[in-house]
């Protein structure tokens, strides 16, 4: 009967210590899961806290195609044609007509007395032209009403003094009816239209009427 005893003692010693670890450990284990799941959780609501709800596709779309539209309305709308397109077009042929419209020249050209009417010379309309210049001397020819030059008047003088109307009137005499021309080569006083072709030694052409 003792050894059952001593045996009996020594299960319920081997039972008490290992038994117990066991327990222990297996609660510590779940108490760990537990936590753990716990920690997941926690995190994942914290997650979801913090992301925004999420747009929708269509609603992303929509907005994409109301920039493309904006911007391609920009654009247009500073572009050349468009702002071509905005002037009114009386405004438009306005611009062009002083390219167009040009001078008129004399043909053929011509010189008269203070009498003749000035203007662009024609065939018919012998009018004396008032826009003479020199492609020798490249001056403009001056033009004086009711004068003549004197014998006097040279080459010299006009270089000097050409184009100070007061300085050339030295050599001008009063004569009605005449006209003096003069640039800073050439000189010539006439009562009646003439042509300059009929005057060689004149290198006047008509710088075109306005």
């Amino acid at each position: 009967m003792d050894d059952d005893d001593d045996l009996d003692e020594l299960l319920d010693e081997v039972e008490k210590k290992f038994c117990r670890n066991v327990s222990v450990a297996s609660s510590a284990r779940v108490e760990t899961s537990e936590a753990g799941k716990r920690l997941k959780d926690n995190e994942g609501q914290r997650k979801n806290s913090t992301q925004k709800p999420a747009q929708p596709i269509s609603s992303i779309t929509e907005d994409i195609n109301a920039l493309l539209e904006e911007l391609l309305e920009d654009d247009y709308s500073d572009s050349p044609q468009q702002k071509t397109e905005q002037f009114p077009k009386a405004t438009q042929e306005g611009k062009k007509l002083p390219s167009q419209s040009g001078g008129r020249k004399c043909c053929p050209v011509y010189v008269g007395g203070s009498s003749e009417p000035n203007g662009v010379g024609t065939a018919t309309s012998k009018r004396s032209c008032d826009q003479l210049r020199c492609t020798s001397c490249d001056f403009r020819v001056l033009m004086f009403d009711d004068c003549e030059w004197d014998l006097s008047c040279d080459y010299l003088f006009l270089r000097n003094n050409m184009p100070d109307r007061q300085k050339l009137r030295a050599k001008l005499k009063r004569r009605r009816g005449f006209r003096a021309y003069a640039c800073q080569c050439s000189w010539i006083s006439t009562l009646e239209p003439t042509e300059l072709r009929d005057q060689p030694q004149l290198r006047w052409v008509c710088g075109k009427h306005t």
